[in-house]
Protein backbone atom coordinates (compact mmCIF):
# COMPACT_ATOMS: atom_id res chain seq x y z
CA UNK A 1 0.00 0.00 0.00
CA UNK A 2 1.03 3.15 -0.47
CA UNK A 3 -1.03 6.53 0.60
CA UNK A 4 -1.59 9.45 -1.77
CA UNK A 5 -2.36 11.81 1.14
CA UNK A 6 -4.12 12.95 3.78
CA UNK A 7 -7.51 13.40 2.69
CA UNK A 8 -9.64 14.58 5.36
CA UNK A 9 -9.41 15.58 9.43
CA UNK A 10 -12.93 14.77 11.66
CA UNK A 11 -13.60 16.90 14.56
CA UNK A 12 -16.31 16.32 16.99
CA UNK A 13 -17.80 19.31 18.42
CA UNK A 14 -20.04 20.02 21.52
CA UNK A 15 -21.78 23.05 20.13
CA UNK A 16 -22.31 22.96 16.49
CA UNK A 17 -23.14 26.99 15.92
CA UNK A 18 -20.30 27.91 18.04
CA UNK A 19 -17.79 25.83 16.27
CA UNK A 20 -19.33 26.26 13.11
CA UNK A 21 -18.95 29.74 13.75
CA UNK A 22 -14.99 29.13 15.07
CA UNK A 23 -14.18 27.35 12.07
CA UNK A 24 -15.43 29.33 9.26
CA UNK A 25 -15.36 32.77 10.55
CA UNK A 26 -12.21 33.29 12.71
CA UNK A 27 -10.59 30.60 10.94
CA UNK A 28 -11.09 31.09 7.46
CA UNK A 29 -12.10 27.86 6.69
CA UNK A 30 -14.57 27.73 3.78
CA UNK A 31 -17.62 25.34 3.80
CA UNK A 32 -17.81 22.65 0.99
CA UNK A 33 -20.73 20.96 2.15
CA UNK A 34 -23.12 21.24 4.93
CA UNK A 35 -25.64 17.88 5.79
CA UNK A 36 -27.99 17.69 8.99
CA UNK A 37 -28.59 14.04 9.28
CA UNK A 38 -32.38 13.74 11.48
CA UNK A 39 -31.47 10.07 12.30
CA UNK A 40 -27.81 10.46 14.21
CA UNK A 41 -29.76 14.21 15.36
CA UNK A 42 -25.77 15.42 13.77
CA UNK A 43 -24.54 17.90 11.17
CA UNK A 44 -21.69 17.31 9.04
CA UNK A 45 -20.54 20.27 7.75
CA UNK A 46 -17.11 19.65 5.16
CA UNK A 47 -15.00 22.38 5.68
CA UNK A 48 -11.65 23.13 3.46
CA UNK A 49 -8.42 24.80 4.42
CA UNK A 50 -6.77 26.70 2.10
CA UNK A 51 -9.16 25.15 -1.14
CA UNK A 52 -7.45 22.10 -0.66
CA UNK A 53 -7.52 20.25 2.46
CA UNK A 54 -10.78 18.80 4.20
CA UNK A 55 -11.83 19.76 7.64
CA UNK A 56 -14.92 17.60 8.50
CA UNK A 57 -16.35 19.30 11.79
CA UNK A 58 -19.48 16.45 13.19
CA UNK A 59 -21.97 17.35 16.27
CA UNK A 60 -23.28 13.95 17.87
CA UNK A 61 -25.15 14.35 21.23
CA UNK A 62 -23.72 13.72 24.50
CA UNK A 63 -20.37 13.04 23.34
CA UNK A 64 -17.28 12.47 25.62
CA UNK A 65 -15.12 14.92 26.72
CA UNK A 66 -11.36 14.86 25.86
CA UNK A 67 -9.50 13.45 28.13
CA UNK A 68 -6.14 14.43 28.88
CA UNK A 69 -4.78 17.58 27.23
CA UNK A 70 -2.32 17.23 25.04
CA UNK A 71 -0.58 14.11 25.71
CA UNK A 72 -3.78 11.92 25.69
CA UNK A 73 -2.56 8.83 23.32
CA UNK A 74 -3.90 9.37 19.88
CA UNK A 75 -4.60 12.61 17.80
CA UNK A 76 -2.08 15.35 19.88
CA UNK A 77 -2.94 18.48 18.03
CA UNK A 78 -3.83 20.08 14.35
CA UNK A 79 -1.77 22.36 13.34
CA UNK A 80 -2.34 24.83 10.65
CA UNK A 81 0.47 26.59 8.50
CA UNK A 82 0.38 30.38 8.54
CA UNK A 83 2.23 32.87 6.41
CA UNK A 84 2.69 35.47 9.60
CA UNK A 85 2.18 34.07 12.56
CA UNK A 86 2.63 37.80 14.51
CA UNK A 87 -0.84 38.93 12.43
CA UNK A 88 -2.40 35.36 12.93
CA UNK A 89 -2.01 35.81 16.80
CA UNK A 90 -3.49 39.46 16.51
CA UNK A 91 -6.55 37.91 14.64
CA UNK A 92 -7.24 35.69 17.45
CA UNK A 93 -6.41 37.89 19.88
CA UNK A 94 -8.84 40.45 18.66
CA UNK A 95 -11.99 37.93 18.50
CA UNK A 96 -10.57 37.02 22.29
CA UNK A 97 -9.21 33.61 21.83
CA UNK A 98 -6.61 33.13 23.86
CA UNK A 99 -3.26 32.25 22.60
CA UNK A 100 -0.04 30.29 24.23
CA UNK A 101 3.20 32.45 23.71
CA UNK A 102 5.81 31.74 20.54
CA UNK A 103 8.16 29.20 20.45
CA UNK A 104 10.29 28.16 17.58
CA UNK A 105 10.67 24.68 16.38
CA UNK A 106 14.40 23.73 17.41
CA UNK A 107 14.63 21.46 14.06
CA UNK A 108 13.25 24.02 11.61
CA UNK A 109 13.57 27.08 13.48
CA UNK A 110 10.22 27.98 12.54
CA UNK A 111 7.90 29.61 15.29
CA UNK A 112 4.90 28.25 16.15
CA UNK A 113 1.94 28.40 19.00
CA UNK A 114 -1.05 26.58 20.27
CA UNK A 115 -4.64 28.14 21.32
CA UNK A 116 -7.91 25.78 21.34
CA UNK A 117 -11.32 25.42 19.62
CA UNK A 118 -14.36 26.23 21.45
CA UNK A 119 -13.71 22.32 22.97
CA UNK A 120 -10.79 22.84 23.73
CA UNK A 121 -9.16 21.14 20.85
CA UNK A 122 -5.39 21.56 20.72
CA UNK A 123 -5.15 23.98 17.55
CA UNK A 124 -1.40 25.05 16.64
CA UNK A 125 -0.20 28.19 14.01
CA UNK A 126 2.97 26.80 12.44
CA UNK A 127 4.79 29.85 10.39
CA UNK A 128 5.77 29.30 6.74
CA UNK A 129 8.50 32.12 5.91
CA UNK A 130 10.35 33.39 8.43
Amino acid sequence: MKLKKIHHVAIICSDYVKSKDFYVNVLGCEIKNETYRAERKSYKLDLLVGGVYQLELFSFPESPLRQTYPEARGLRHLAFEVEDIDQAIEELSNDNIPVEPIRVDELTGKRFAFFCDPDGLPLELYESNK
